[in-house]
């Protein structure tokens, strides 16, 4: 299950927040067997984000917790996309878009724990 946490200091509007989830739906795709039926988001808008010293210029921090890729199978292109999304949506310059990636081992959901290599 893909989990992604975004913040950004801008003000999102619901249209914007709904494109971003949706792009961003089509993009986990890239990543072998993720889709948009097991994403989770969050959505952190007018986060406090200071970069290179500054706390003016839009930018955006993006967590991508994915569970069972240990192999990053599909992070380039889907860092790019992502990139491409919020450029695009939130007019956030590239230099300013950050993405971390979390490999997870395990996850809990339904009363169930689930851990790679176990079920």
């Amino acid at each position: 299950m893909p989990f992604i946490i975004s913040r950004v200091n801008v003000d999102v509007s619901s249209e914007q927040e709904k494109k971003i989830k949706t792009s961003v739906g089509r993009a986990i795709e890239l990543v072998p067997g993720k889709t948009e039926e097991y994403l989770m988001m969050i959505f952190e808008n007018n986060s406090h984000i200071w970069l290179r010293g500054k706390n003016f210029e839009p930018s955006a921090y993006i967590e991508m917790k994915i569970f069972g890729n240990e192999s990053h199978h599909g992070y380039n292109a889907l860092t790019a996309e992502i990139t491409k999304i919020y450029n695009e949506t939130l007019n956030i310059n590239p230099n300013n878009i950050y993405v971390l990636y979390d490999d997870i081992h395990t996850w809990g959901v339904r009363g169930f724990t689930f851990e790679r290599g176990r079920f």
